[in-house]
């Protein structure tokens, strides 16, 4: 048997959320005619099983599915039972048979002795009970020569018994496979939506006199409000630690620092501190805890940028020199990623002292997961060993199962794929680039197949990238990009001034200019909302949207629609009832453009059918409250300014809890 999810053939294990609703395929066969069936054990932490049948979704492949759902995060497994199926067999042959009216007293002994087992299985204690009266009638009236044929058989292939013995087969030669493991994680580590802040921008003023007041964690928390306000579930800090002097950045990564500059928060480590520590400017570790208490009162999760490198200032260059790459020269070697250059930046060597090294860096994590720390954003997880990140989240998922690592690794496909299997729970992705309808398909559709052990993360702009899409597309670029990132995957995030549409570029970089890496930025949110010049309105529909719709939250049930127009895409995600927590199937279709400079007159065409939905279906428009009568083909008209993208929900007829 070929069975997935199987990550590698074992080498690693798979993974999924709590309530994730996972799809288990085999590739199963049999010699010869008989019939057999499949099923999927699912074993929860304490041992209990739950039995799952497979469906033959392509008898030709010989392909099977079923569905798992874990309830709950924790070590889980499953293993794949097929077996020959006699009841099936006879029942296939009885109707063959029958019909030719060939055999029909040995077909009806046949049928007499098959369901005589499954009696046997009662008496054993196997099978219920309840079942025995059932079968007890199909055997008499297949012992009656009195009745034609046809009636003689008919209880026994009634569908009543037949849905008995489907449920609980008949089983002959059973081949197992597994168990395979399976890791569930709590919910964040599929949905939620995170905003990112430099602390020290935030509550930060210029001073004629004294010239910056940078913001405190204290003043970071007075922004924790506005984020909730808007529906983000994760405030993410960027460092707060020491930052060195040495080589330090000056604005728009200059080697030539003016007085004033505070350096970039990457540069970790000074006469104050290292990677445990707290920058002096934003305040003491009660500082820190009461802004992890003020987000928790917001239902708000606090994530950590950690960022496994130093400054030369920093004390582990002094005390372990051996955690570091050291030149021919005698000099330690600096970060490059040419043509970028980050000389006050050393990297670490995990090649001569591996155990103390990762001893400290468990125990740094350690110590922020105290104070109450649930998610780390890890800066370029790409430059280290695998093994040491396969050893460390194996053990924080053992001692600390809620904390949730993101890889920051835009780097090759087989090392972003290959991070994720070693237990980083969520990877920045290539989304950023990726912007035609069809380019946009493809790249879900892979991440869709690597669901088992990649849950992808998305990003319209980060501190680093600001492509050439965003700085030439203002504020449409802006919302269409947030749009299609709230909806295609669960997990999405944008760094703070994203709604102020902050798109100028550096020249020569794709990156924006007058960086905040590199100096302070005062915004002022509060303005630009009460101008209309803010983007926050949208960010508080779409997550919102994202709350209120469990199909907005998963990843594996989005389906791609086409339209007439090639550069608008349309897909929906739905969940049956039993998926949504609700009671209440869940339908969300979003038709949106992908380019922002023009707009599209089209049809689309939508399968309704294959979401289990009548041919006419009532919508309601997420973003504006509009409702619809929509078939199967609907005509939309999308502008780039005023209507970017519908986000519709599907009103089931079971409930309109909108209305």
């Amino acid at each position: 048997m070929q069975v997935s999810p199987v990550v590698d053939g074992g080498r690693f294990p798979a993974s999924c959320a709590e309530g994730e609703t996972v799809p288990v395929v085999v590739n199963a066969f049999r010699e010869g005619h008989d019939e057999m069936g499949v099923q999927v054990v699912l074993l929860d932490p304490d041992g209990g099983e739950s039995i799952h049948r497979a469906r033959s979704t392509n008898p030709g492949l010989d392909l099977w599915q079923a569905e798992v759902r874990p309830t709950s995060p924790g070590h889980w497994s499953f293993r794949v039972e097929a077996f020959s199926a006699p009841y099936d067999t006879w029942a296939h042959v009885a109707e063959v048979k029958l019909a030719a009216g060939i055999d029909e007293e040995l077909v009806c002994a046949e049928g007499a002795q098959v369901l005589g087992r499954a009696l046997a299985e009662i008496e054993e204690g196997t099978r219920p009970a309840a079942e025995a009266s059932l079968l007890r009638a199909a055997i008499e009236s297949l012992g009656q020569t009195g009745l034609s044929p046809a009636a003689r058989v008919a209880p026994a292939l009634a569908a009543d018994l037949r849905g008995v013995m489907a449920e609980r087969p008949l089983r002959e030669g059973v081949t197992v496979s597994g168990p395979h493991p399976l890791i569930v994680h709590r919910k964040r580590a599929l949905y939620g939506s995170w905003y990112e802040i430099f602390p020290r921008s935030e509550g930060a003023r210029f001073d004629p006199e004294r010239g910056w007041v940078p913001g405190t964690l204290r003043t970071a928390a007075d922004s924790l409000d506005r984020i909730a306000d808007m529906g983000f579930d994760v405030a993410y800090l960027t460092p707060i630690h020491p930052i060195g002097t040495t080589f330090r950045k000056g604005r728009n990564n200059t080697l030539d620092p003016r007085p004033g500059d505070p350096g970039s928060p990457y540069a970790i480590g000074s006469p104050d501190g290292g990677h445990d520590a707290i920058h002096p400017e934003l305040g003491t570790m009660e500082d820190f805890d009461a802004f992890v208490a003020r987000a928790k009162e917001l239902d708000l999760e606090v994530a950590m940028d950690i960022a496994l490198q130093c400054s030369p200032d920093h004390p582990w260059v002094t005390e372990h020199p051996e955690w570091f790459q050291v030149r021919p020269d005698g000099t330690i070697a600096y970060a490059e990623n040419p043509p970028k250059k980050y000389q006050d930046i050393y990297p670490l060597s995990f090649d001569t002292d591996y155990e103390g090294l990762y001893a400290a860096i468990r125990d740094m994590l350690e110590l922020w997961v105290e104070h109450g720390v649930t998610l780390f954003r890890v800066d370029n997880p790409h430059t280290k060993p695998v093994r040491f990140w396969e050893e460390l989240l194996a053990e924080f998922d053992e001692k600390h199962p809620e904390v949730i690592f993101l890889a920051e690794a835009f780097t090759r496909p087989t090392m972003m794929h290959t991070l994720g299997k070693a237990g980083f729970h969520q990877s920045y992705t290539y989304y950023t680039w990726r912007h035609g309808a069809e380019e946009l398909q493809e790249y879900l559709e892979e991440l869709v197949e690597a669901a088992p052990y990649m849950r992808p993360s998305f990003w319209p702009t980060t501190h680093d990238i600001l492509t050439p899409f965003m700085s030439s597309g203002g504020r449409r670029a802006f919302a269409l990009r947030a749009i299609l990132a709230a909806t295609l995957v669960p997990t999405w995030g944008i760094y703070a001034g994203y709604e102020l549409v902050e798109d100028v570029p550096r020249p020569g970089a794709q990156e924006q200019i007058d960086n905040e890496k590199y100096e302070y930025k005062a915004r002022d949110f509060a303005a630009a909302e009460a101008e209309g010049r803010s983007l926050a309105p949208l960010l508080r529909s779409l997550n919102r949207a994202r709350a209120e719709h469990p199909a907005l939250q998963s990843l594996r049930a989005i389906r791609f629609h086409t339209a007439d127009d090639p550069q608008v895409l349309v897909f929906s995600k739905h969940l049956e009832a039993h998926e949504t927590g609700t009671g209440t199937p869940d339908t969300v279709i979003v038709a949106s453009l992908t380019e922002h400079d023009r707009g599209a007159w089209t049809t689309l065409h939508i399968d309704l059918e294959a979401l289990g939905l009548p041919p006419v279906v009532e919508v309601e428009d997420l973003l504006t409250g509009e409702r619809f009568t929509w078939g199967s083909d609907p005509f939309v008209i999308l502008d780039p300014e005023a209507r970017p993208a519908h986000v519709l929900r599907i009103i089931h007829p079971e409930e309109d809890h909108h209305g």
